[in-house]
């Protein structure tokens, strides 16, 4: 028969091969869902749920990550213990079920993605603006020493400067790559300087705390209709960019433009583990990824 320990909260659990990150977070969100853990109330610490599960708190916070994602629990990146979401009821009912804007679900996955040894996170978007935000939170948690990976490798798709974009684009007036086209400036403009504080934020952490660090960016020869963040080869998250006009101001005056706001772009998010489906998601998901950067895509430069 094979031994068991207490656990914290009085359950008993058998040696076994250590659980994901994932299976600890549907334990504790089974927990929320059936009232055993209440609105408004203190989880245990990191410490106590990685002696109950036996595995390392890396895994804990993973989990923890997972539901901050979901809505489940608040004040998971502090010091003291999380909480259980007052308005958890509302929340999906599994990861990321109901699908969340880009701004709400993307920096808890990163954050969580980089809970691990070797980090790897490619992405496909129209600029970086989305991935450089997301990026600040386990930043800040690698600059409070709470998190410490020992290699970080990115790979960025961003549409190539010399192409006619599809948007954003003049309703009326310059082709998408004509050098005095405002609209295009201010794209190219954009998609440089968020990449180049990307990098810059990213390879710091070689000299501070000596993180291998790996930042690539590659151009595309079109204009992605989606945006695709791939995760530690575990997690695919998924948007679609949504086309609409709106007005920019410039040194000309107005221009009226197709465009989309990609920070509130709704992620759909896939799991190797999670079914067929979506480990079938994940899978080609890579293989698609990976036919671009090896193929079609060239190499990128950060200058107007």
């Amino acid at each position: 028969m094979e031994p068991e320990h207490a656990t914290v909260d009085g359950r008993k659990r058998s040696q076994r091969p250590q659980r994901t990150h994932r299976e600890v977070a549907d334990e504790l969100r089974a927990r929320i869902r059936s009232g055993e853990l209440r609105a408004g109330q203190r989880m245990p610490t990191q410490a106590q749920l990685a002696d109950e599960f036996g595995v390392e708190r890396g895994t804990v916070r993973q989990a923890l990550r997972v539901l901050q994602s979901e809505h489940l629990l608040t004040n998971v990146s502090k010091g003291s213990p999380a909480t259980v979401a007052p308005d958890f009821g509302k929340a999906a009912t599994g990861p990321l079920a109901a699908p969340l804007p880009t701004t709400v679900a993307l920096a808890p996955r990163i954050a969580a993605a980089f809970d691990t040894e070797h980090v790897r996170i490619d992405a496909l978007c129209l600029t970086s603006v989305s991935l450089t935000l997301a990026i600040g939170e386990p930043l800040r948690e690698i600059h409070a020493g709470r998190l410490k990976p020992a290699k970080v490798d990115l790979r960025v798709l961003l549409p190539s400067r010399d192409i006619s974009l599809a948007f954003p684009v003049a309703v009326a007036g310059h082709p998408g790559n004509n050098p005095e086209d405002p609209v295009h400036q201010r794209w190219l403009a954009q998609r440089n300087a968020q990449g180049q504080v990307l990098r810059h934020n990213l390879l710091s952490l070689r000299s501070m705390y000596g993180i291998d660090v790996s930042v690539t960016f590659r151009a595309l020869p079109f204009t992605p209709p989606v945006k695709l963040y791939l995760l530690n080869g575990e997690e695919a998250l998924f948007a679609y960019y949504t086309i609409g006009r709106r007005q920019q101001e410039t040194d000309d005056g107005s221009v009226e433009m197709y465009d989309t706001e990609g920070t509130r772009s709704v992620l759909f998010a896939f799991e190797q583990g999670a079914g067929p489906r979506d480990g079938g998601f994940v899978e080609q998901s890579r293989r698609w990824f990976d036919a671009l950067w090896g193929t079609i895509s060239s190499e990128l430069v950060l200058t107007v």
